[in-house]
């Protein structure tokens, strides 16, 4: 093996949907963990998980790929799980945002 080959890409594809698939349940149940709280402390939330499953050959639109992230309609899902973010959580987003661009 490569010294500098990532160990994730010998997860086995099952593994790993199984892995993605526990981690969107997840945020499913925890949608008190805001998606602007996710983004300033992580990078990424729950609409960049459907915007990667898009490019992973996810053949719905951008809608339908929150839908599936979600577990329902986006706006359904804004009206009732989302809340306004604060100045303070923008900016911590906009940093962290920031650090993805090092990736």
């Amino acid at each position: 093996m490569n010294s500098n080959a990532d160990p994730l890409d010998g997860l086995d594809d099952a593994q790993a949907a199984a892995a993605f698939r526990r981690l969107v349940r997840h945020l499913r149940h925890r949608h008190d963990a805001q998606n602007i709280e996710l983004m300033g402390l992580a990078g990424f939330c729950r609409n960049c998980l459907a915007d990667w499953i898009r490019e992973a050959g996810y053949e719905g639109d951008k809608e339908a790929a929150r839908e599936v992230i979600h577990g329902m309609p986006s706006a359904e899902w804004k009206a009732t799980r989302q809340t306004p973010a604060t100045e303070e959580q923008l900016a911590r987003m906009e940093a962290s945002i920031a650090k993805n661009a090092q990736e």
